[in-house]
């Protein structure tokens, strides 16, 4: 009979923490480490991309044909995608999330393309330059489960269900979001400053809102990214207006 003891395991149990320390770090990448297997070779292929979100939280990147990358998940649409920026000190005390996905390509002259493509403008605004480009495709990396680290001793595996937003109701969010976004940046512009400055302690700069969905909101100045999360997941786009005026409302008030 062996008295060994069995290994301890090194993963924790998924709580609400880790769930949203897993959102925060997709939903604020800008860029990410996306690793496939070449075409041909088999070999691995790691390359630097841009990324946004989809409004249920799904990771989106803009890919050309002529990149390596592109032809590798097209042959062999399974791929990773590791999100998460070092700060100052050793990197790999800094939070990262490995995400496991299938690339799924986005037709053009779609609902879905048209909404991509303009979340993943307010978040990339200079790859207006080229996203209309005839080689330029948007890939949803659709995702299957998730390896968090959230620093020395914290690891975590998450599913799919931990990762992304819960949304009935796409279309509603979806028609409404685009013209919601420019409304609080032309006309409530002192509400989002409020939001980044006060709520997020995020410092002074040309804050704007760049994209929402229904459990935060998305800000951004410059090559920066801050998430405000709301309380509670909004059910319906209904919902939005008084969410927003109460963060402002708090904001006065701090």
């Amino acid at each position: 009979m062996s008295l060994e003891k069995e290994p301890k395991s090194v993963i924790r149990p998924t709580d609400d923490q880790a769930r949203r320390l897993a959102k925060e770090l997709i939903r604020t990448a800008r860029f990410g480490a996306l690793a496939v297997l070449e075409a041909g070779t088999r070999h691995p292929l790691a390359s630097r991309v841009a990324v946004a979100t989809d409004l249920d939280g799904t990771p989106v990147i803009l890919t050309s044909s002529l990149s390596g990358h592109t032809t590798a998940i097209i042959a062999d649409p399974s791929c990773s995608l590791l999100l998460g920026e070092p700060g100052k000190g050793d990197p790999l005390a800094h939070p990262r999330v490995s995400l496991f996905c299938t690339a799924m390509k986005i037709s053009r002259e779609t609902a879905d393309h048209e909404r991509l493509r303009n979340r993943y403008l307010s978040r990339h605004p200079k790859a207006e330059l080229y996203v209309d480009f005839g080689d330029f495709s948007f890939f949803r990396l659709e995702l299957s489960r998730a390896s968090l680290n959230g620093g020395f001793g914290k690891a975590f595996e998450l599913e799919k269900q931990d990762l992304q937003t819960p949304l009935s109701t796409l279309d509603d969010w979806a028609s409404m979001e685009a013209g919601a976004v420019a409304h609080m940046n032309s006309d409530h512009r002192d509400a989002v400053k409020l939001y980044a400055q006060t709520l997020l302690k995020a410092g002074e700069a040309n804050w704007r809102l760049a994209c929402l969905d229904p459990e935060g909101l998305d800000l951004v100045a410059g090559d920066k990214v801050e998430r405000l999360w709301f309380a509670n997941s909004l059910k319906d786009p209904s919902e939005l207006r008084p969410a927003l005026v109460a963060l402002a409302l708090q904001a006065r008030n701090t």
